[in-house]
């Protein structure tokens, strides 16, 4: 059996500060924001692979059909012997490059959830049990290091969520992406790329009303881990497409006006009717913009593909 290691970069009390932190900051300027980080509890994370499955949400399949079909490039462009991947959750689409990747030596993967990371090592460990596996309970938007594996090292960031980043914040990131980077080694990066806009909203705001249930799922975790005494029928799910910008945001809107009092921060949070919270950022991309953000991070792109109707697009770059 290959060696597991599960190491912990993340303090014990880190979410539970963070989450009073982001609250804080986040529900006291104007406008009211909080980071999408907090809709993935355990029910947010089951809200959000339903919403994977839904008819209007595309990314989730557009992207499992370039693994699906350039798994084998990817290998072949990379040699990777070491799969480093961010915010893995449940590994379900990495298998794509597990079977491609047949050099691979050790697999590393990145999340805050320690369940999460668990359940996925396990099912991986069932397809490659020769692999090792090297698990970190880590926020790598705060910067990370990564232990000592086999080069050439493939660097895997899917799902699109770098769009959950803003400009400022994605330059940082991709920087200290970068850095992890030695000569030989690769980033492979999902992105979702600018379409119509119905579509995209509708991505954004299914009719089965499932998007609206995560959304507000951010309430229920105030309600639970801060003593807020927030009620979600109170807010209306929305979900808006900003053209100057080129991203999605997904808001909550208050029917009425109200106060929500947050117990654990001694906290009274006023709200006008129709006042919005803005709860993601989701920003869509264009080939040459993203090779643009790749260059100014001290990387280059090297090979872009999309899915058949290119709704997506899977980048490799090296570091330049």
């Amino acid at each position: 059996m290959s060696p597991f290691l599960l190491t912990r970069t993340l303090p014990e009390d880190a979410t539970d500060a963070d989450l009073r932190a982001d609250v804080l900051h986040g529900l006291t300027r104007t406008p009211k924001v909080l980071p999408p980080k907090w809709f993935y509890d355990a029910r947010g994370s089951e809200l959000f692979e339903e919403i994977t499955r839904l008819p209007e949400y595309y990314p989730t399949r557009a992207e499992r059909e370039i693994l699906a079909a350039r798994a084998g490039e990817i290998a072949a462009a990379t040699g990777a012997r070491t799969l480093v991947e961010l915010g893995s959750g449940s590994s379900e689409k990495t298998r794509f490059l597990l079977d491609a990747l047949t050099d691979l030596h050790t697999y590393v993967p990145v999340d805050v959830s320690e369940s999460a990371l668990m359940g996925a090592a396990k099912a991986l460990l069932a397809q490659r049990p020769e692999l090792d596996v090297h698990a970190l309970i880590s926020d790598f938007t705060r910067g990370l290091a990564l232990p000592g594996t086999p080069g050439p090292r493939l660097v895997a960031f899917l799902g699109g969520t770098i769009g959950n980043l803003l400009p400022a914040e994605r330059a940082v990131f991709l920087k200290s992406v970068r850095d992890l980077l030695s000569p030989g080694d690769s980033l492979l990066l999902g992105t979702d790329l600018v379409k119509d806009e119905e579509v995209l909203v509708r991505a954004y705001d299914d009719t089965a009303g499932v998007t609206a249930q995560f959304n507000k799922n951010v309430l229920a975790v105030i309600a639970r881990e801060l003593g807020a005494d927030v009620d979600p029928a109170d807010f209306d799910h929305v979900a808006v497409w900003d053209r100057e910008n080129e991203w999605i945001e997904m808001r909550l809107r208050a029917r009425s006006a109200l106060s929500v009092k947050i117990r654990a921060l001694d906290l009274v949070v006023p709200f006008e009717a129709g006042e919005e919270l803005r709860t993601e950022v989701s920003a869509k991309f264009r080939q040459a913009g993203v090779r643009s953000e790749l260059a100014a991070a001290g990387m280059e792109l090297t090979h872009w593909w999309t899915d058949e109707a290119g709704r997506f697009a899977l980048s490799l770059s090296t570091a330049s």
